[in-house]
């Protein structure tokens, strides 16, 4: 059975591939099959802009799709950067990092709470897209660290690991992230519709 997974990034990608690697189905991804979708993320929550993704992708292929969005929610800065999480700053991963940092300079380590928030929608051709949550906490570190993972993965610090989510070894990240929980979460209902398809 075909499972596509509607992104184009290649960070999510690599995720995915690993994430899903016990899932008997055949991953298949948006360039694979010449689909060039472009979604307007401008839902209201990220269960709107997965929903969004997923179904439009499904309608285009005609396969079991699951699409995700996600964000990064920090308290001190009310929940930012959350749903404009790829669109903090303009240019590269750097950059936004960069400019988050900027936005935290002078608070104090106590306030810089914050987690990962992963909403992934699972969408078939028979009923209705099913939604799937994953959360993980932690802290925005005062500098960079790790080399692992991508996005804000080298400032969110893990009080309980004692490093950066991108100093985690991937295995390990794979098991404890947003979108490793938000998998999970759905698992049982993916196999179930694979089995049915």
């Amino acid at each position: 059975m075909d499972l596509l997974i509607a992104t184009r990034n290649p960070g999510k990608q690599r995720e995915y591939r690993e994430l899903l690697r016990n899932v008997a189905a055949n991953l298949l991804f948006p360039e694979e099959l010449h689909l060039n979708i472009d979604v307007q993320e401008d839902g209201k929550t990220y269960a709107e802009n997965a929903r969004k993704k997923a179904e439009q992708h499904e309608a285009a292929s005609g396969l079991l799709t699951v699409a995700d969005d996600s964000g990064l929610e920090v308290d001190a800065l009310g929940g930012a950067p959350g749903l404009r999480s790829a669109r903090y700053a303009e240019g590269s991963d750097a950059d936004r990092l960069e400019a988050l940092l900027q936005d935290l300079r002078g608070v104090p380590w106590e306030e810089r709470t914050a987690r990962f928030r992963c909403v992934l929608v699972v969408a078939a051709q028979a009923g209705r897209p099913v939604q799937f949550e994953g959360v993980c906490e932690g802290m925005i570190a005062r500098e960079s660290k790790g080399k692992g993972g991508f996005g804000y993965d080298p400032v969110f610090y893990l009080p309980g690991r004692g490093c950066t989510m991108a100093e985690l070894a991937r295995e390990e990240k794979n098991r404890i992230s947003h979108r490793a929980r938000a998998v999970e979460s759905a698992r049982a209902t993916l196999e179930r519709l694979l089995h049915t398809a």
